[in-house]
């Protein structure tokens, strides 16, 4: 998905539904999913660098080692504002959350990420 990557640890088949796990991988300065709600409650812990996470109305910045809560049916989104690679383990439940990637994949290659790097105003 262009500077977003998701790599699923186990999926709804293998929890026969009751959670999936994955793991999302932002480049640099880079914007995420975009703000979206689901029934699903996600949990997020920051394996690596700092994710900027929006949940209701408030971003928060979480550096590595942060666990965040999206409940089911807040507004939620995540992307990375800083200058190194970061990532986050998620965990989704209830499960089943992979069969909606191709679609995903599909909407991401027609509406590439954005970049959160700051510009130079003159």
């Amino acid at each position: 998905m262009g500077s977003m990557q998701a790599l699923f640890k186990a999926d709804g088949e293998e929890s026969l539904g009751k959670y999936a796990i994955s793991e999302w991988w932002l480049d640099a300065y880079s914007k995420g999913p975009g703000a979206h709600s689901h029934s699903e409650d996600d949990i997020f812990f920051v394996l690596e660098g700092t994710m900027s996470f929006l949940v209701g109305d408030e971003w928060i910045d979480a550096p590595r080692g942060s666990f965040v809560l999206a409940p089911g049916g807040s507004t939620h989104d995540f992307e990375n504002r800083s200058a190194e690679r970061a990532g986050v383990l998620n965990i989704s439940v209830p499960g089943s959350f992979e069969q909606h990637m191709p679609q995903i994949v599909s909407w991401f290659a027609k509406n590439p990420l954005g970049s959160t790097q700051p510009t130079e105003e003159y």
